[in-house]
């Protein structure tokens, strides 16, 4: 009597899979079944809604109604509005000097938590905290330090540019966006180079060491050049998410003082309530590139690396 040999446990049923004659297994068709709901809620909740935004990006609509095509004057018109400009400017030049903040504090911070310190493990549970905490959250915090604590501070100790509210200052605004968007960020930079730090064996450090290399030598000449590629990646990653700077905007500034702190996001919500739907509908499709483009270029970085 011929009995079944037993199958392992976590192992594809034999009929989930038949071999094909190029050798690759085709997947049964009941699997199919399994992602078919979740396929059609991804179309019906963003596919399908993008292919609207995009065909009404090209009318005059105004959210509801009748509308009529137009062609390319929404897009033409972007090009030509100070307000549209503004916006992006700001954005793109916010994005880049927090990418930059973000990842100098983030590094030198994953230098020291890897380091031979004690209570380590506790400090770096600590500096993780920001990342969990919702970002409006942290806004209205800080807006209540930068409009009363800050400028009581300013008066006690006698300094003149803290004296008053930093958030009502259009050339200084700006700043405190950055200071509370970079308390947030670094975290999750930090966590992806302390990964990146741990990864190098430690027999380079001590060869390092054996020659005679200073910490500061081993710092520029072993730890840079091998997380080099999580540098790349943490800035590609950062400088994407920071372009879609929105919820910690409104609970600071809400994009004032006037406009001076108003994001592309902002710029592209307000439109919608305020009678601009297809002309901030196309905003949002040459926004959806950049960020499309973006995309791209972090999996192409992020491919085949481990850590992600």
């Amino acid at each position: 009597m011929v009995t079944a040999a037993p199958t392992r446990p976590g192992r594809l049923d034999v009929e989930a899979t038949t071999p094909t004659h190029a050798g690759r297994p085709r997947v049964n068709r009941t699997f199919y079944l399994f992602l078919l709901p979740t396929l059609i809620l991804f179309t019906l909740s963003i596919t399908l809604p993008a292919i609207m935004g995009i065909t009404l990006s090209f009318t005059d609509s105004v959210g509801f109604g009748e509308f009529q095509f137009t062609g390319l004057t929404n897009y033409l018109a972007l090009f030509s509005d100070p307000a549209i400009r503004s916006s992006y400017l700001f954005t793109i030049g916010f994005a880049l000097v927090t990418v930059l903040l973000v990842n100098l504090v983030a590094f030198l911070l994953a230098v020291g938590l890897t380091a031979k310190i004690r209570a380590k493990v506790a400090l770096r549970a600590v500096f993780v905290l920001p990342m969990v905490i919702s970002g409006i959250v942290i806004a209205y915090v800080f807006n209540f330090l930068f409009s009363n604590s800050v400028p009581q501070l300013g008066q006690a100790v006698g300094i003149t540019a803290l004296e008053q509210s930093l958030l009502a200052n259009p050339d200084l605004a700006w700043v405190t966006i950055v200071i509370v968007t970079a308390w947030q960020a670094i975290p999750s930079a930090l966590l992806i180079y302390i990964a990146g730090i741990l990864s190098i064996p430690g027999e380079v450090y001590e060869a390092a060491s054996m020659d005679g290399a200073s910490s500061g030598r081993r710092l520029v000449s072993i730890t840079l050049p091998l997380v080099a590629g999580y540098v790349v990646i943490n800035l590609v990653i950062g400088f994407k998410n920071f372009l879609n700077a929105y919820d910690i905007i409104v609970g600071l500034t809400n994009g004032g003082p006037g406009t001076a702190t108003r994001s592309v996001a902002m710029t592209i919500f307000s439109g919608f309530t305020g009678g601009d739907y297809a002309y901030q509908m196309a905003n949002a499709t040459i926004f959806f590139l950049i960020a499309v483009v973006l995309a791209v270029i972090q999996l192409r970085l992020t491919r085949g690396r481990n850590a992600f």
